[in-house]
């Protein structure tokens, strides 16, 4: 069962080891020192190994929000510098960061020096006029001067200007051979590929030239295709629950959340891809998205919808 309330609009997954690592929506440092640190730091247990994602440029602000995470009992503190939203680059992080790479170097020695958990990195392969591959390999060699050696590469440049966040995961044409490039000039650093991936088979052809593969919004709208990772990249038979097993699982999940007084909606939206591109699957996502929000909706919401399937 995963925490996917409204605190966690979305979750990145990492194909790179056995169990893979969720990462939380980005969360900036103002948010955590400022705001209600349990309301956007508490995660349940059953989501471990998990990730959280940074948002600044203040060394110490970001230092001190890493010992926090650690402290929440993240497994791994990523740094966001590929956000290209507005108000983004108007607090002086996101994908705006790649123009000072020693900026982003100091944030990341920063944070490495007061945690024992992983710190990494998230990036653009450019951003504007700022996009030739020499300026990436300088940002990479002067980032990883800090001590980090995980760079999570989303292989298409950002428009600061001119193109809102959803065409900038769309317009810029993807360069995978860019990451591969800063591969065989870094190998001693791990690189993982970003942008893309919406099946098993692109993401092995992937780890062919690279050390892992992030699946984002597929991983969001059709959850259950992940479900023959382990069998296929590591070997292992365990038994696969069914859809209809993972909605029960999930039902338990949700009763204890609405006695904690969280909204149905808030957890249901998550689950809207469960039976995407199965038969009656429309009728699922129709079901919970016109009765999840209604006053008083309770678990039996997601039983009606499930019944369809009996």
């Amino acid at each position: 069962m995963l925490d996917w309330t409204d605190r966690h609009q979305r979750r990145f997954i990492r194909i790179i080891t056995k169990n893979a690592l969720l990462y939380t929506e980005m969360i900036t440092t103002g948010a955590i020192l400022h705001g209600d640190k349990d309301g956007h730091l508490r995660f349940n247990s059953e989501e471990h190994p998990v990730a959280i994602q940074l948002g600044g440029s203040h060394p110490k602000e970001l230092a001190e929000c890493a010992k926090i995470c650690e402290d929440y009992g993240y497994d791994e503190i990523n740094l966001n510098v590929g956000c290209p939203s507005d108000r983004v680059q108007n607090g002086r992080f996101g994908a705006c960061l790649m123009a000072e790479p020693e900026l982003v170097a100091d944030c990341m020695a920063a944070m490495v020096s007061v945690v024992n958990v992983p710190i990494t990195i998230k990036s653009r392969i450019g951003i504007d006029d700022l996009d030739s591959y020499e300026h990436l390999h300088y940002f990479i060699d002067t980032v990883q001067k800090s001590g980090v050696k995980t760079f999570i590469i989303h292989a298409r440049k950002a428009w600061l200007s001119g193109l809102s966040p959803k065409q900038n995961r769309e317009i810029p044409p993807l360069k995978y051979e860019v990451a591969y490039q800063i591969k065989k000039d870094f190998p001693q650093l791990e690189i993982i590929l970003n942008g893309g991936i919406t099946s098993l088979d692109q993401a092995e052809e992937q780890l062919h030239h690279l050390d892992g593969v992030m699946i984002g919004r597929e991983a969001y709208h059709n959850p259950y295709f992940l479900t023959e990772a382990d069998k296929r990249f590591y070997q292992d038979e365990s038994t696969v629950l069914s859809r209809i097993e993972v909605a029960e699982e999930f039902m338990r999940y949700v009763q204890f959340q609405l006695e904690q007084d969280v909204y149905l909606g808030h957890m249901t939206r998550h689950i809207l891809g469960l039976f995407h591109a199965q038969p009656k699957g429309k009728l699922w996502r129709r079901h919970l998205s016109e009765n999840a929000y209604k006053k008083g909706a309770g678990v039996e919401v997601i039983k009606q919808a499930l019944e369809l399937f009996r």
